[in-house]
């Protein structure tokens, strides 16, 4: 099965977009509470899971990173750790330029290379291209936006299933 590696772009760019009204809508709910939205980026799931900061970092942080390394360019640095609401949006805005200026033949003949990516201190392995992206990274971001989308939900903000779609269809 042929599939469209760069397509995803348009995916990732929607998750950004879905991702800055989420936030959006956490601080509009922080504020109500008369918390600080460095407090909100503080709130968690569950004690043992990671803050929404994190979960954003990771949307952010896989959207530029994963094109890059399939596309066969120098993955971009991660965001900083400690950034506040104002930081990720520029982030959210500088990954979507990141990910708008690579080119549909930049991922051509490119499905079946291999990458090797070592994931923290778990494991490094090796997969074609195609499977890091179609699988790994597009699951991943999906994963830590809607664990976004739930800390603020559970913390009361004014969200449903259509805030998932705010960066389009």
């Amino acid at each position: 099965m042929n599939v469209n590696l760069y397509s995803f772009l348009g995916l990732y760019d929607k998750a950004l977009v879905t991702l800055g009204a989420v936030l959006d809508k956490g601080a509009e709910r922080a504020k109500a509470l008369g918390v600080t939205t460095a407090d909100m980026l503080e709130w968690r799931l569950i004690d043992d899971m990671y803050p929404l900061r994190f979960q954003a970092q990771m949307v952010v942080n896989f959207t530029r990173q994963w094109p890059a390394r399939v596309a066969g360019l120098e993955p971009p640095p991660g965001m900083a750790e400690g950034i506040d609401l104002a930081g990720i949006h520029a982030a959210i805005s500088d990954a979507r330029a990141y990910i708008a200026a690579i080119r549909p033949e930049q991922f051509e003949g490119r499905e079946d290379v291999p990458v090797t990516v070592k994931l923290g201190d778990i494991m490094e392995p090796t997969l074609p291209a195609a499977q890091w992206l179609t699988g790994f990274a597009t699951t991943n971001i999906y994963f830590h936006l809607s664990i976004a989308y739930a800390i603020l939900r559970a913390r009361g903000a004014d969200l449903g299933k259509r805030d998932m779609f705010a960066g389009g269809i």
